[in-house]
């Protein structure tokens, strides 16, 4: 499945970030940041949302957290800057996009709402 917002596609079944045609380097927890963002995208995501998804529930300092958050901003060229509220809100449109027809009913797990999260500028 891919996702299409701005000028990136993130790829989850290949595990890519691209901007344009290029690769972007992205640790995998980045990466799984990215992607649970984008499925969640139509609604806030709490820090205890991103604790039990994308680090199953283990402890995880404040620290280690934003780190993250900043890793994945940059990945996607958002510097936080034109940011209106510290909250998963919108950026630009996202576009799902299935790798078959074998795929579609993974469709309805991964609604294409028309817009994608920001990410928060603080824990």
């Amino acid at each position: 499945m891919q996702f299409h917002f701005g000028n990136h596609v993130l790829d989850v079944d290949r595990r890519e970030l691209r901007r344009g045609s290029d690769p972007v380097a992205v640790e995998p927890q980045v990466f799984d940041l990215l992607i649970y963002l984008v499925q969640n995208r139509d609604r806030v995501v709490s820090k205890d949302d991103l604790i039990a998804s994308v680090w199953g529930g283990r402890i995880v300092s404040d620290s280690t957290l934003t780190s993250r958050i900043n890793a994945a901003r940059k990945a996607v060229g958002d510097s936080g800057g034109d940011q209106q509220r510290a909250t998963n809100q919108y950026m630009s449109p996202v576009r799902c996009r299935m790798k078959s027809a074998s795929s579609h009913a993974r469709a309805c797990r991964y609604p294409t709402g028309p817009r994608s999260p920001c990410f928060p500028s603080s824990i």
